[in-house]
């Protein structure tokens, strides 16, 4: 009854949503004094299962900064969190009202960004060199992509190179590749499959 799911797991609890720092961070991960060298940016992310996903794959690779522009879903939806498998507690989430909001904050802390399109013209996201400086790599929604305000901000285009036929990767699948593309050259965290 409680449940939205037709086989729920017999797990209930009621939480407060957690405090988090100025940088998004929750307060317990105050001791976590890495940089934010890699923000992922989702904009008008509608569907609660990508956005779960999208979380959980980022915490594993190692992206602690997530910022949501627009009208994506509630972090804190049933779906999501079970999606999430947590990492939603204690990852640094900021929400934008606005691309241009978001982008101003990014600058300010000599943060490039990059807008991910379907579009061969753009530079290809395995020649970006990651493992200098600080980026963040703008993801848009299922159905339309970024919109045209994030893309004329951002600093450049990047896509993922394709072979085959289809247009588009879907929005979850698409961030989980440009995920490993922003880490895969960075300090190596143990595995834990």
């Amino acid at each position: 009854m409680l449940s939205d799911t037709k086989n729920p797991q017999g797990i209930f609890c009621v939480c407060r949503v957690p405090k988090r720092r100025a940088d998004g961070l929750p307060v317990s991960a105050e001791s976590d004094t890495r940089p934010c060298r890699h923000v992922l940016v989702m904009e008008n992310i509608q569907d609660p299962s990508n956005m779960g996903n999208v979380l959980r794959t980022a915490e594993a690779l190692g992206v602690r900064h997530l910022a949501l522009v627009g009208t994506c879903c509630d972090v804190y939806a049933p779906k999501v969190l079970r999606g999430s498998m947590g990492a939603v507690f204690r990852l640094g989430i900021r929400r934008f009202e606005t691309a241009e909001d978001c982008l101003k904050v990014l600058h300010a802390e000599n943060i490039t960004s990059l807008a991910a399109v379907p579009d061969s013209a753009a530079t290809p996201i395995t020649t970006i060199p990651f493992e200098t400086g600080n980026w963040a790599v703008w993801i848009g929604n299922e159905g339309n992509g970024l919109t045209n305000e994030a893309i004329e901000l951002c600093h450049d285009r990047v896509t993922i190179p394709m072979r085959g036929r289809a247009e588009s990767f879907n929005a979850s699948t698409a961030a989980a590749i440009v995920l490993w593309e922003m880490e895969r050259n960075g300090a190596g965290g143990t595995s834990h499959g």
